[in-house]
């Protein structure tokens, strides 16, 4: 039984299907949710689905499930299920992942090569095609599992969740345009701040807006650095975990784009670390750079969804670029992490050609002065 839903899963299920993935009559769309909880919002994407003319197909997909199965399969099994996976997909015109697992180390232990494994034997393809052939847009439902990670009871975070995923997208997507213009014409990223000086250069690689399109809850606007310009150091101040497994603190160092030497919290997370990081020849060098401006998403949380997203933050990924801002950095990695600069969290600066256009998380020259949170809440 799928319970009651709650209301607001109508207002955001409309936001998914007519904003997100703008959804037209005789088109596919492909719902998939992750763990028992998530389908409510699941069946409310179906009932707007088909309101818009589109024909909805839920797919239900059990972590404890995938764990056993990453965890047993071979390179056949895992080919065999990415051909079939790559099928549904190539069908999709919209996909849509609603991810809600009762547990975030659901996968902590499934071992290393084994994720590899799967990557190299259709995981990838099936994320590529996805990411580059339909109109996509991943979020999560708002469990115990979501609040507890937040530190909060569940109905507080509820409430959050549905005032933070329900934002005036419209609004945001008008309001980051001239960060979007600004960064199109730079040529030269500086970031500074406590264990942070890096450099990159970004000649002819666009830079995307992000008001509702591929993430709820969205606001970001990224692009990437050339493979081979980012220098310096960079140190993280919020926590993060990949597959499973937690970090916090990570430092990075690079030279000539490539990660050097790569830190965590402790010997533990430094050993993991880097066993990502050695996965492939691109692991090491960034697919993504970011600002978050979101308005009301200013603490982390352990979910890269909203922690990316944090007002007056950035984020980097190492591994695999976007297709829409191309750097020719190729991996079966994209691990996001971010770094706050309020000045609660150490503070910072970011320059574009060696003009400040951010201090301590909040932009500071005219055009873009609408981003900060106070100005379009």
């Amino acid at each position: 039984m799928l319970g009651t839903t709650d209301p607001r899963d109508h207002e955001l299920a409309r936001i998914l299907i007519r904003h997100s993935t703008e959804a037209k009559p005789g088109q596919m769309v492909f719902i998939q949710c992750f763990g028992r909880d998530t389908l409510r919002l699941g069946a409310a994407c179906a009932e707007e689905a088909i309101k818009a003319g589109a024909a909805p197909f839920v797919n239900l997909v059990e972590p404890e499930i995938q764990r056993a199965v990453l965890r047993k399969g071979t390179a056949g099994v895992f080919k065999r299920l990415g051909q079939f996976e790559l099928k549904q997909m190539k069908d999709a015109d919209c996909y849509i992942a609603i991810r809600g697992t009762d547990n975030a180390f659901e996968l902590s232990d499934v071992p290393r090569k084994q994720l590899d494994l799967h990557a190299k034997n259709g995981g990838k393809a099936v994320m590529e095609y996805r990411v580059n052939k339909t109109r996509w847009v991943v979020l999560r439902y708002p469990n115990s599992s979501m609040a507890q990670m937040a530190q909060t009871s569940t109905a507080a975070f509820g409430d959050f969740y549905y005032r933070v995923c329900c934002v005036d997208y419209a609004k945001m997507r008008r309001a980051v345009q001239p960060l979007r213009q600004l960064m199109d014409r730079t040529r030269e990223v500086r970031v500074k701040g406590p264990g942070t000086d890096l450099s990159f250069t970004k000649r002819g690689i666009k830079s995307i807006p992000c008001a509702g399109e591929c993430n709820i809850p969205d606001g970001e606007c990224f692009t990437a650095p050339e493979k081979t310009s980012v220098s310096g150091t960079v140190q993280f101040n919020t926590p993060t975990i990949w597959e499973g497994a937690p970090y916090e603190n990570i430092f990075l160092s690079f030279e000539n784009g490539k990660v050097v030497e790569a830190r965590g919290a402790d010997n533990g997370q430094t050993k993991r670390l880097n066993k990502v990081l050695d996965q492939d020849a691109g692991a090491r060098y960034v697919g993504e750079w970011s600002l978050g401006f979101h308005p009301h998403i200013l603490e982390p949380m352990r979910d890269i969804l909203f922690d990316e997203k944090i007002a007056g933050s950035f984020h980097m990924a190492l591994g695999r670029c976007y297709e829409m801002a191309d750097n020719g950095n190729k991996s079966a990695l994209h691990w996001d992490m971010v770094c706050i600069q309020r000045p609660d969290y150490g503070g910072g600066e970011v320059y574009f050609d060696g003009k400040l256009i951010r201090k301590n998380g909040l932009f500071v020259t005219r055009e873009l002065k609408g981003l900060n949170p106070q100005n379009y809440k």
